[in-house]
């Protein structure tokens, strides 16, 4: 069963209405009752950083969204701003991140390698994707196109949690791995046959 995080931020239904497609068992998770039988964890995300991880923390699920994926190694996967409270510290705010992955989020705008670009990044974009990679690993070519919509993106600490980067006036992270734990900038719901393939992948994932 696949829980989609519903904290208050997220089209939590864009990812169900994707799952119910592919005929994959998915629901709601709005209360740590609801985590119960969640082999596979999905962490929405849109907005800010500080808003993001200020409802989290009051949604009362953190504490066993944290047993879960980090002493049960309950596979999860952040989208989106999602992806960015994996990181320790965000540029956007104050509030501390997940820390699940080491990193922080940095401002596309004040990236001196990223200058004279229009923000948000939005639209279709390629990947670059380390055929290694678990997510990437079935049906997938070097450079598949995602959905991007964000001024911010994440900086990992090690590059080799890094599994696939995008370019937009400079090169970023838009994917992260970290055993049981990973992170997408872009939005597969949003993006039709490839997005499908990679929640796919992740949902395979053990």
């Amino acid at each position: 069963m696949i829980g989609v995080i519903d904290y208050g931020v997220g089209n939590v239904q864009a990812f169900l209405n994707v799952f119910k497609r592919l005929g994959l068992p998915g629901k709601r998770v709005s209360d740590v009752s609801e985590l119960s039988g969640s082999t596979h964890l999905i962490l929405p995300g849109v907005g800010h950083f500080d808003h993001a991880m200020a409802l989290l923390n009051k949604s009362g699920l953190r504490s066993d969204l944290e047993r879960l994926v980090m002493n049960d190694k309950v596979p999860v996967l952040g989208v989106c701003v999602g992806m960015q409270i994996l990181a320790d510290t965000s540029d956007e705010g104050e509030l501390p991140g997940l820390g699940w992955i080491p990193g922080r989020v940095r401002s596309m705008k004040d990236n001196l390698h990223c200058q004279d670009i229009r923000l948000p990044h939005m639209g279709w974009n390629n990947l670059t994707v380390h055929p290694e990679s678990s997510l990437f690993s079935k049906n997938f070519d070097l450079h598949p196109q995602f959905y991007f919509l964000h001024s911010y993106c994440f900086e990992a600490n090690v590059r080799e949690n890094v599994v696939a980067t995008a370019e937009y006036g400079c090169t970023f992270d838009a994917v992260v791995s970290r055993e049981n734990i990973h992170g997408v900038q872009c939005h597969p719901e949003k993006s039709h046959h490839w997005g499908e393939q990679l929640l796919k992948n992740f949902v395979e994932l053990t």
